[in-house]
């Protein structure tokens, strides 16, 4: 079963497009979903979450449109983002009793489960907690009323390494049973490389790749050779980079012919995201 099916998602600003945003998610996945800074990222968040009113394409949770069952379906969605910017000056425990009156499965015990595993002090306002806590307080909630698709902007933004190690760790750990769907948006790619079983990758306000992580990695290969060996493969390169020693490039694993005496290695998907972004560069 599906827990997310996005279809030709489109949206329209003066200066930005979203182009026929298509991926699904299977349930009891994570997913990483990754891009630039204004690469549509948050427009798609906000379309899934119909924040917005989108200019064509369908989303459907679990079998149905988001359009057409909003209330129903948010009661199974947790949504937590890299901070929380409303109610700053409220406690944390006053904050908690506005929030949970929305969701009709709220779970005090769970609640004071994360409130314990996250550290977190009821009595503290918001504006009082570090970046990460905002994080975790945010994580706290949706996990609070039995959401079953988590949609997580930037979980990990702030955290120190240790901290974001134990999200990774309990992200795992929630999907490990079957029920729970994770949408993991975030700029630390090797968060994803840890975690994720799925990645898509959108640039532009289009989807470049949407596959099973090894798959998607797999795809790609990052080449080094001498200034001369360049000439051979440039054509075929998404992108690349000269130095002194020669090139380093990006290149479509189906497009590179083995018999060159090229080196081929596995890139991260941070060098994939960066070659990417460079091939706008080179042909501004």
């Amino acid at each position: 079963m599906l827990a997310l099916d996005i279809r030709n998602l489109s949206k329209t600003y003066p200066n930005f497009q979203l182009k026929d945003v298509t991926f699904q998610l299977e349930k009891g996945y994570i997913m990483g979903f990754i891009g630039a800074n204004g690469a549509g990222k948050t427009t798609t968040i906000k379309s899934i979450l119909n924040l917005i009113h989108i200019d064509s394409g369908e989303v459907r949770i679990f079998g149905k449109n988001i359009a057409e069952h909003e209330i129903e379906l948010k009661q199974d969605i947790g949504y937590a983002f890299g901070g929380i910017d409303f109610y700053t000056r409220s406690k944390i425990r006053a904050l908690t009793e506005v929030v949970k009156k929305f969701y009709t499965n709220w779970d005090d015990e769970i609640y004071s489960y994360y409130l314990r595993r996250f550290k977190l002090d009821e009595n503290k306002k918001i504006v009082e907690l570090s970046t990460g806590m905002r994080v975790k307080y945010s994580l706290a909630l949706a996990l609070s009323h039995g959401a079953k698709l988590l949609i997580l902007d930037e979980p990990t933004s702030g955290l120190d390494p240790i901290a974001r190690d134990d999200l990774l760790d309990l992200f795992q750990s929630l999907v490990a049973e079957g029920e729970i769907s994770i949408l993991f948006s975030t700029h630390i790619t090797s968060d994803l490389e840890k975690c994720a079983d799925y990645i898509t990758y959108i640039h532009n306000g289009r989807i470049i790749n949407s596959a099973v992580k090894e798959e998607f990695i797999e795809s790609y290969l990052l080449l080094n050779g001498s200034v001369s060996q360049l000439d051979l493969v440039k054509a075929q390169l998404i992108s690349y980079k000269t130095n002194s020693f020669g090139f380093t490039g990006l290149i479509h694993a189906k497009d590179f012919d083995p018999s060159l005496d090229v080196k081929a290695a596995r890139p991260t998907l941070e060098e994939i995201m960066i070659y990417f972004a460079k091939k706008e560069d080179m042909y501004v």
